[in-house]
């Protein structure tokens, strides 16, 4: 073990001295295992950090969550003029399918709207995401508050003119002044501030609950009623753990198109949309991202197992003398061997190492630059050094094979 640990000590002694007197060339050589590591750690540690975010945000919603709408999330079989004919849910519906769904834990209304302008006093907040929901939406997605409360049962279905803000329209308009009771101008009426929620970060698409304000989802009907083409309304279901989700959404479509009249033979006028299918399409995408990355960054890493390759023949070649002198002296085949691939090695992950520093430091200014958190984490910093390390091994095995077979005399020969 102690003439392993010397090797190993005179290989990293050899590999700095490699670097101290030929830089240029070094450097060069290790160009390419570093711009690959690079590459491939920076996209890994950018997906990962898409995927934390990601989890992040949706970490709230069960997987299972059900959106009800004439729209789909994803790709469909329906022609688009078939799919623009299908009529929004209404109200009724939703309260229809309340008091009709069973294995429901919780189920809410949502209309999708365009964004307003919100104002108080002299301070105006412009193109926030306006969210009617009615009031087990609390439930459904598990708002967090700083201060105040979302509204009750009786509020929404009343459609009081009350409002919950999210944390960055609240710091807009009030500062540092206390929001709650406080009256607010949307839509042309006064609304009443009840709460506001924790601050959350950007989220997924840009927005999040920040940049967003809930209001009772009958103010939205009273304001324009249930036939408006340009709303988009949606029942949402969280059903029961446990529940068989094929049964549950067979339950749901049976139910609708009863209460919609639709005869058998009769397609769906309506999109049952699992929450769960989007988070796979979500993985899907990370998935191809982390594909490609390797793809491309699998050239670089090529190219710099050709540099390191060429960086050892040389060496072998400039120390075919003290190769020979070793031998001469008792030096045995494996020791050349392992003394030229634990070179090749540790220049690699020299290489390795200085992609590494790069990821890590981009990571650090984009996170104070954005509203992102990038993360390097342990498992990649790992992953880069021993594919680095790898790299070293392959591309060292035939210069470390061809000096352990030099012969001593002719060695010594060549080398004088």
């Amino acid at each position: 073990m102690l003439v392993y640990l010397r090797l190993l000590k005179e290989s990293f002694g050899f590999a700095m001295n490699a670097l101290r007197n030929n830089k240029l060339r070094t450097l060069l050589s290790l160009l390419g295992v570093t711009i690959g590591i690079f590459s491939i750690i920076a996209v890994l540690a950018a997906v990962d950090s898409l995927d934390r975010k990601i989890t992040k945000d949706l970490s709230s919603l069960d997987k299972n969550t059900i959106y009800l709408m004439k729209f789909s999330f994803g790709p469909s079989d329906i022609p688009q003029w078939k799919r623009e004919q299908f009529p929004n849910v209404k109200y009724d519906e939703y309260t229809y399918m309340k008091g009709a769904m069973t294995n429901t834990d919780q189920m809410g209304y949502q209309i999708f709207t365009k964004s307003e302008s919100i104002k108080y006093e002299s301070n105006t907040v412009s193109s926030i995401n306006i969210v009617p929901v009615s009031h087990e939406f609390i439930d459904i997605q598990g708002l967090e508050f700083e201060k105040g409360r979302f509204y009750n049962e009786s509020e929404a279905n009343s459609g009081s003119m009350v409002i919950v803000l999210g944390n960055e329209i609240a710091k807009s308009l009030f500062e540092d002044a206390e929001p709650i009771g406080k009256n607010v101008r949307l839509y042309g009426k006064r609304f009443t501030v009840i709460g506001v929620l924790k601050k959350e970060g950007a989220g997924l698409f840009g927005d999040s609950n920040d940049t967003s304000a809930f209001i009772p989802v009958n103010v939205i009907r009273q304001l324009y009623g249930d036939n408006n083409d340009n709303l988009t309304n949606v029942i949402i279901f969280k059903p029961e753990k446990g529940v068989d989700m094929d049964a549950y959404k067979g339950e749901i479509s049976q139910k609708l198109r009863n209460f919609r009249g639709l005869k058998a033979g009769e397609m769906d006028n309506f999109f049952i949309n699992v929450f769960s299918g989007f988070t796979d399409f979500i993985d899907g995408i990370i998935g191809q991202m982390n594909l490609v990355g390797w793809v491309i960054s699998g050239f670089s890493l090529l190219v710099g197992g050709f540099g390191i390759a060429n960086i050892m023949f040389v060496s072998v070649k400039e120390r075919t003398n003290l190769i020979g002198i070793q031998k001469s002296l008792g030096a045995k085949n494996r020791f050349i061997l392992f003394q030229f691939l634990f070179e090749a090695i540790i220049l690699s992950v020299i290489g390795g190492l200085i992609g590494l520093l790069m990821v890590w430091l981009i990571a650090f200014v984009l996170t104070k630059a954005l509203d992102f958190e990038f993360v390097l984490g342990m498992g990649n910093i790992l992953l880069g050094t021993g594919l680095a390390a790898i790299i070293g091994l392959v591309s060292g095995i035939l210069p470390a094979i061809a000096a352990s077979k030099l012969d001593p005399v002719e060695a010594i020969r060549t080398g004088m």
